[in-house]
Formats: structure tokens, C-alpha cells, sequence
């Protein structure tokens, strides 16, 4: 009993079909300050699009305003299916699907769930450089300001390493990690 093997469908293409039917979220990078018009574009094509903003104070010669801007700068969330990948490419201010590759990258819904939930509970919220233990940073402000070394995590602790190559040695400081950015 022989399976013409013409008729069955390839494991790739069953896997590549599959990515492309599936419903996922994905991080589309945006023109600069685009954020709020492609997702007013995406929503009237019917697409999802979860756009985090928050709530700030803006100050000009004559007045301040509370105004709402996106949390992260440049991005916005669809949740989509890849067979769709083409008309959201084509939507005004979109850039790019956020992946490596070929594919773009499936973003983790638990963490969309997480910051829906805080944005859910109108707390305040701000963006917070993206931090990696071991990666060098400078501290930002303070009577340290400028310093660089390296982030590490000691007993739930952040520590900013600096390291004297000539001798092998390092030392360390304790440090609040909101205080440092990472070095580009």
C-alpha cells in the first residue's frame, strides 16, 4: 500500500503554512511619530492592534497639557495572521515587521498581557531602557554620572562593575539599575 508521495504535503510546506495561518502577535517598526496613525489605519482594516500609550505632562511658553504618547517610541503590536503580512506592509507609516531573517518574530503574548494590565489599571508607567546583565552601561545622572562598566545582578541586586584589564582586577558599586542606560 504505496502513498503516492506526490499527492502528501511536504513537511516544509506544512510547517511554512502553518506559520503563515497562524495567529500571532508581531511588532511592526513605524515612521517616526507614525505610532498612532498606522494603528487608526490597521484598526480600520479590520486588523488588531494593541498600541501602549501613557499619559504625560507637556509644557509650552504658554500652557501645559497632558497629552498621550506611545510607551514605546517607534513600535506598535498587530495580531495577525503572515498571509495578511502584505497589506500591513502597505499601510502608511508602517516600516517594517520586527524579526529576524526572513520571518518576522512572534512577540510573547504574556508580555503583551503584562503591560495591557498595567495600562489596564491607569498607573503610571514610563519606558525603561532595555537592560541585560553583563552588557556595559553608563550611569546617567547622579554625583557617578558617566561612568561605564559592566550590569550585574548580585542577591537581587543590580552592580555596576568596572574592570581594570591591566591587572585583571574589578571592583563594584551598587547601583538602582533605573539610574544607568546601556552603552550603544
Amino acid at each position: 500500500m504505496k502513498q503516492d508521495l506526490a499527492l502528501m504535503p511536504a513537511r516544509d510546506d506544512y510547517a511554512e503554512e502553518l506559520r503563515f495561518t497562524k495567529l500571532a502577535w508581531y511588532a511592526l517598526h513605524t515612521r517616526s511619530r507614525h505610532e498612532k496613525v498606522v494603528d487608526d489605519l490597521l484598526r480600520r482594516k479590520n486588523i488588531e492592534t494593541f498600541l501602549p500609550l501613557r499619559t504625560i505632562r507637556r509644557k509650552w511658553s504658554d500652557r501645559i497639557k497632558e497629552i498621550q504618547e506611545p510607551l514605546f517610541k517607534g513600535y506598535t503590536f498587530v495580531h495577525a495572521q503572515l498571509i495578511h503580512k502584505l497589506e500591513i506592509l502597505q499601510t502608511k507609516g508602517v516600516v517594517r515587521f520586527v524579526g529576524f531573517g526572513r520571518f518576522p518574530s512572534v512577540v510573547s503574548e504574556t508580555q503583551l498581557l503584562s503591560i495591557r494590565r498595567f495600562m489596564e489599571e491607569d498607573i503610571q508607567i514610563d519606558p525603561f531602557p532595555y537592560l541585560q546583565e553583563g552588557k556595559r552601561v553608563v550611569i546617567k545622572n547622579g554625583r557617578f554620572r558617566g561612568v561605564e562598566g559592566f550590569l550585574v545582578c548580585k542577591k537581587s541586586k543590580y552592580r555596576l562593575v568596572i574592570s581594570l584589564d591591566l591587572i585583571s582586577q574589578s571592583a563594584s558599586i551598587e547601583i538602582d539599575s533605573a539610574s544607568v542606560e546601556p552603552l550603544e
